[in-house]
C-alpha cells in the first residue's frame, strides 16, 4: 500500500492549482513506473473506446515505449493530491492519421484523455472539468498553443457531451484511416472532430505562466 504521494519525485512539466478540486501535477509517463496503474485502467471495460482492452500488460509496456520513443507523440499522467487520476496522450497532428480528415493549421496539437475510475473522493461534479482545465492549460499556455484538436470515437457520446461543455466546438464526423505498420496497429474509426481555441478556453484571462 502506498504511503506517499504517487511519483512525488519525479518533475512535473505542469502543476495548477484548481480553486475547490486540489492540485493537478502532469508527469510525462515512465512506462515502467507507471505500467500497473495504466494497465489498470486501459483494460477496464469504461475504456473501451482507448482501443486497448484485451492487452497484456506486455503489450501495453510495448505501446507506450513506442510512444516515449517518438517525438511527436507524448503520454502524460495527471496526479490530483497524489493520487494518479488520468492518462493523457498530446500528440503533432501533421504527424497523426487525423492530418487526413482536416486541414491542420500552425500551433494545433491533438489531445486523447482518459479519466480514471472514480476513487476515494472522486466522481463528483467537476471532477473531469478540472482535470481538462489543466490539460488545456499545459497545452495553450505551457506549450503555447493556439488550438486543442479532439477525435473522439463518434459513438462514445458521454465523451463528446463532456468535451462540449467545456468549450469544445464540435465540426465534422470524420472517418480515421487504419493505420496498420509493424509497430502499431489502430483500426478505422468513425470520430467527432472538435477544436478549442486558446481565446474560448480563456474567455475570462489568461492564467499566469509557470
Amino acid at each position: 500500500m502506498r504511503t506517499e504521494p504517487y511519483a512525488v519525485d519525479r518533475d512535473a512539466v505542469h502543476e495548477q492549482l484548481l480553486d475547490g478540486f486540489g492540485t493537478v501535477r502532469i508527469l510525462p509517463v515512465d512506462p515502467h513506473a507507471d505500467l500497473d496503474v495504466i494497465h489498470g485502467w486501459v483494460s477496464g471495460e469504461r475504456a473501451r473506446f482507448w482501443g486497448m482492452n484485451g492487452l497484456s500488460r506486455q503489450q501495453v509496456l510495448e505501446t507506450y515505449l513506442h510512444l516515449d520513443s517518438l517525438d511527436t507523440h507524448h503520454a502524460f499522467l495527471a496526479v490530483k493530491d497524489g493520487e494518479p487520476a488520468a492518462l493523457f496522450q498530446s500528440y503533432e497532428p501533421g504527424a497523426d492519421r487525423v492530418s487526413e480528415c482536416y486541414d491542420v493549421r500552425d500551433g494545433d496539437i491533438g489531445v486523447h484523455l482518459l479519466i480514471a475510475p472514480a476513487g476515494a473522493g472522486g466522481g463528483r461534479p467537476g471532477w473531469s472539468s478540472a482535470l481538462l482545465t489543466a490539460f488545456t492549460t499545459y497545452l495553450l499556455i505551457g506549450l503555447d498553443r493556439r488550438r486543442v484538436v479532439v477525435e473522439p470515437d463518434a459513438r462514445n457520446t458521454k465523451a463528446i457531451d463532456r468535451l462540449i461543455r467545456q468549450g469544445f466546438v464540435p465540426e465534422s464526423l470524420i472517418v480515421l484511416p487504419e493505420i496498420d505498420l509493424p509497430e502499431v496497429y489502430l483500426p478505422e474509426k468513425p470520430a467527432q472532430l472538435a477544436f478549442l481555441t486558446r481565446e474560448r478556453a480563456f474567455a475570462g484571462g489568461f492564467p499566469p505562466r509557470r
